[in-house]
């Protein structure tokens, strides 16, 4: 049993452990006990150090600069467990592990000592502006060769930055729900002004017919004769995307009985009907008709079957699973629950953008498999289509779609509304309203010998009525 004594009327406990020579101190303040070592072996001055260390606590603790209650660290795990309990069913994995990254990574390491009430608009700045200049060295499974420099993280985005906040901003939340944290504080950046509203990267006409040249020339003589399915692929990818503007996550989850082949009673025209699961739930989208054609040759095209499949069909067969028939017979049309694109095209897609020179735009904005979606937007823009059907089509807003799409589309101009002239308008006037002559009032009396009323010019046939009531 360790040696224990007490002072200060038993608000300040003084003991020794078993395997220490050394007295320790103790005392609960500001809602947190409180321990330090006197590093002394006589009882007596490890007294007088106990007391001066609980005096002065006592005063810090009465100024308020002693802060207590809980740790980041502790307000960090009572969040995972609740977060990936509640949330996780409802969000992507990948998002779900990015956000534990984000808190393990860089919030963990500057914030997990510290109390939540020690966490203040000021000590956020520090740690935006400790991201911003401290670049840590990236680990490489190889060796540097000689002069070669380090390898170190990247100076984050502003996007990048703006999620970790967002990560800061949910565990503070958190804490604020248990009673650990009175209030959240303002965690918006001091300098901030109005953002630059850009547009989204797209292709542009000439653009999108050297991509889909490219992916055509590619499907016809693949760089290696066993990537001939892939290329197929991508070529369709492209054309399908940017006649449908589905969003690259929608497409993933798309399933050949989503797409049916229907006639469109208002143009006429053979169409895609489609029935989109994606981040805003499930809904509905109508394709231009040239993306008919891509989908026939998606759901006419063989692919490899997968190894369980193959594996599954054997046991039903009482065939053992290492007996495997011909190679062709592996290959199998997709089947009604089998996706349209099973596989990931993002490499090929910068590939080809890399040997056309079209992985940037001329803003610098990087183009992406998203950016055949914001070409749909652009073109169905640039052919006069009612923006509210657009919004409908591709299950956004009105809002967004003017902010980013409309705003730098030059036919959403237009020149006759801008470039007007007020002769110009008062010669269509009179010529809409029967000419000036229709303009005379016919209500002023003439003098007798007085000169003749001649016709008020700008004056229309309604005005004259309204004068002559």
């Amino acid at each position: 049993m360790a040696e224990q004594h007490e002072l200060m009327g038993g608000k300040l406990h003084i003991y020794k452990r078993e395997n220490s020579r050394f007295w320790q101190c103790s005392a609960y303040l500001a809602g947190k006990n409180r321990r330090m070592t006197t590093k002394e072996e006589s009882l007596s001055h490890a007294k007088e150090i106990a007391e001066d260390w609980f005096i002065e606590l006592r005063g810090k603790a009465r100024a308020g600069v002693l802060k207590g209650g809980k740790s980041f660290r502790e307000a960090v795990k009572h969040f995972l467990a609740e977060y990936l309990t509640l949330v996780a069913p409802e969000r992507n994995p990948y998002y779900m592990k990015n956000c534990q990254m984000r808190l393990r990574a860089h919030l963990l390491p500057f914030f997990g000592d510290k109390t939540l009430s020690e966490i203040t608009p000021g000590l956020v700045q520090q740690y935006r502006v400790q991201r911003m200049t401290v670049r840590r060295p990236r680990p490489i499974k190889r060796e540097l060769k000689p002069g070669e420099a380090e390898p170190l993280y990247p100076v984050p985005t502003r996007s990048t930055l703006h999620q970790e906040i967002v990560a800061l901003r949910q565990v503070l939340k958190a804490a604020n729900r248990q009673g650990w944290l009175e209030y959240v504080p303002d965690l918006s950046p001091p300098y901030k002004a109005s953002g630059k509203v850009t547009h989204r990267a797209w292709f542009s006409p000439e653009e999108y017919q050297q991509l889909y040249e490219a992916t055509r020339r590619r499907a016809q003589k693949p760089l290696n004769n066993r990537h001939r399915w892939t290329c197929e692929q991508m070529h369709d990818y492209v054309l399908f995307m940017a006649n449908t503007g589905l969003r690259p996550d929608e497409a993933a989850r798309l399933e050949l009985r989503d797409v049916r082949i229907v006639k469109d009673t208002g143009s006429k025209e053979t169409i895609l009907e489609i029935e989109v699961r994606g981040k805003r739930g499930v809904g509905w989208c109508k394709s231009t008709s040239g993306a008919v054609l891509p989908f026939k040759r998606l759901c006419d095209r063989e692919r490899l079957q997968a190894e369980a499949a193959i594996d599954s069909a054997a046991r039903a067969a009482g065939q053992p699973t290492s007996v495997r028939t011909a190679k062709e017979s592996c290959k199998v049309k997709p089947g009604p629950t089998d996706k349209l694109f099973p596989s990931s095209q993002r490499e090929l897609f910068n590939a080809i953008l890399g040997d056309l020179n079209l992985k940037h735009d001329r803003d610098g904005n990087i183009r992406t498999t998203y950016s055949l979606r914001h070409t749909y937007i652009c073109f169905r823009l640039m052919e006069g289509a009612d923006i509210y059907q657009i919004a409908k089509n591709c299950r956004t807003s009105v809002e967004m779609i003017e902010k980013f799409y409309a705003a730098h589309i030059k036919t959403m101009l237009d020149a006759t509304a801008i470039n007007v002239r007020k002769g110009v308008i008062q010669r269509e006037r009179e010529s809409r309203e029967g000419g000036p002559e229709d303009a005379i009032r016919k209500d002023r009396r003439v003098r007798k010998g007085g000169p003749t009323p001649t016709p008020r010019r700008g004056r229309n046939a309604r005005e004259s009525a309204m004068d002559q009531r």
